[in-house]
């Protein structure tokens, strides 16, 4: 991947993207490989707010079922598969574990019904997503950390998991491998129109704070909680803020989907690179959309909602990191925003620019088709989305088990551990080979950063070297989630930058800097 600025202003496009979370990256990859001349930009990193923010699950959204929202999980469950099925590097399956209690607002044959109608709309996927059923004895067996008081039964059943920086990044390096221009620190600052309608934006480059004006003939706004800083946006959406706070591992690698006493809310108790998210809270948020923060009461109602649940209880000392993100929504009434529907929808400002409003990371990919076709559609052109039950760009090629064998193998020649490896396969896929390659040469390049995590210095250097990083936390928060699984020390984080120094062109005073910009 390359940052090449230039190339914004050299000739004009069919479609300038502004904003590089999941939707426009999609957006950015579906009309490249379409033949579109393409720009994306991005005002911060790529995934750099509620892309890199969320639950890191690619789901049907089993709680949707209770609004009757069948039509959305239905899409959803599509989507899921395809990624399971072309994706496999990206997205994997994870079982969830649904306790019942005597308390339970919904009760065992309610429960059976809904995980029933789940795997119906899914299509009946096959044993690895099934649903199963178990007595209350042998869920305490597998799930031995609850409370076993009241227990009367439970259940799991399949979806999915993924990195969802990585995610983005993938596709952005898609986009530009089929040729669009793709610029992160470049800030949309104004539309100019003519007659009316959009002809063309004025972008300023962060970097040189040098104003751009690119040309194009068609505009995509995916910008999400930004929207907001316009009139017409406020009303148009309803925003909701989303904490997730980080834990040791449980030693479990299945997940659990809950209902927090508090306010029946679900929420979830997820492993992810070896160690534990429990999210998410879900509340209006009206805040400065540049400043999302995690405060005290947001830990205090996940800590608590688990703890409900758990044998051996969390404490605030417990928390290793945590995080927040605002998710985006079509304007409702609703009490509470976990009444909002979670679907898409495009809407049009009078200049022509088209506004992406809503959504979510599993069904993004369809919803950006739409949003591609719409584009082809007032620009005249017969193409057709390609994206679905495409192999994604750094998808492996040939028979995946073998590849997986055969990469195993290279790992361990080179003595990097077997969780290690498989984060490496999950995060680079088709390039892991090259990540490895590196070790020949330097050992010490499979050791482990943080002895807790599954994350090598052969995949921080090489990301340094070949992901299109400009600040020290794009590498360590996006290309790899170091900062939100640990709390690394300045020792650490003063090693990592002077490692990565002559990569990146960093004198000592930018060092200095980049590390202030990792501090918590």
């Amino acid at each position: 991947m390359k940052r090449d600025i230039a190339k914004l202003s050299q000739g004009s496009y069919d479609l300038l993207v502004c904003g590089g979370g999941i939707y426009g990256a999609w957006t950015a990859y579906d009309a490249a490989l379409r033949g579109l001349r393409v720009a994306i930009v991005e005002q911060g990193d790529w995934a750099d707010a509620t892309s890199s923010s969320s639950s890191k699950l690619i789901h049907g959204g089993l709680r949707y079922l209770e609004s009757y929202d069948f039509k959305l999980v239905k899409k959803a469950l599509k989507e899921r598969q395809m990624y399971l099925d072309y994706a496999p590097h990206r997205v994997w399956p994870l079982r969830f574990g649904v306790p019942v209690y005597r308390e339970s607002r919904v009760g065992m044959l309610r429960m059976k019904a809904g995980l029933m109608l789940y795997d119906a709309l899914a299509g009946w996927p096959g044993e690895e997503l099934n649903h199963l059923s178990y007595s209350a004895h042998d869920f305490e067996l597998r799930f031995p950390f609850l409370k076993h008081d009241g227990l009367r039964g439970g259940y799991t059943y399949g979806d999915a998991q993924t990195d969802d920086a990585r995610l983005v990044l993938e596709l952005i390096s898609g986009a530009q491998a089929a040729g669009a221009v793709c610029v992160n620190r470049c800030k949309l600052m104004s539309y100019q129109n003519e007659h009316g309608l959009a002809t063309g934006a004025i972008v300023q480059d962060l970097l040189t704070v040098t104003e751009i004006k690119v040309q194009s003939r068609q505009f995509v706004s995916t910008a999400g909680q930004w929207l907001s800083n316009s009139e017409t946006g406020k009303n148009w959406i309803r925003m909701s803020k989303g904490v997730h706070v980080v834990l040791p591992n449980s030693g479990c690698k299945e997940a659990l989907l809950l209902t927090a006493p508090q306010d029946g809310r679900v929420f979830f108790i997820i492993p992810w690179y070896d160690m534990t998210l429990l999210g998410t809270t879900d509340d209006d948020y009206r805040g400065d959309v540049d400043q999302v923060q995690v405060n005290r009461a947001d830990i205090d109602y996940l800590l608590s909602a688990a703890n409900h649940y758990l044998d051996s209880v969390w404490s605030v000392s417990d928390v290793v990191a945590s995080y927040a993100g605002v998710r985006v929504m079509q304007r409702s009434d609703a009490e509470h925003p976990s009444q909002l529907s979670r679907d898409w929808e495009l809407r049009s400002d009078l200049n022509g620019v088209h506004h992406s409003i809503g959504g979510k990371i599993t069904s993004a990919r369809t919803d950006a088709a739409h949003i591609v076709d719409s584009v082809c559609s007032n620009l005249g052109m017969n193409k057709t989305c390609t994206t679905f039950a495409r192999a994604f760009p750094w998808s492996p090629a040939g028979d995946y088990a073998a590849w997986q064998t055969n990469l195993r193998k290279q790992g361990e020649r080179l003595a990097v551990d077997d969780r290690s490896i498989d984060w490496l396969m999950r995060r680079h896929g088709s390039r892991a080979a090259d990540v490895l390659d590196s070790i020949v040469a330097d050992a010490n390049l499979a050791q482990r950063i943080v002895a807790e995590l599954p994350l090598i210095w052969a995949d921080l250097l090489w990301c340094a070297r070949h992901e299109a990083v400009i600040h020290l936390d794009d590498l360590l928060r996006r290309r790899m989630p170091l900062l939100i699984l640990s709390r690394p020390n300045t020792e650490l984080l003063s090693q990592i930058a002077t490692r990565v120094a002559t990569t990146l062109n960093w004198d000592e005073a930018r060092m200095r800097a980049e590390l202030v910009r990792c501090m918590p």
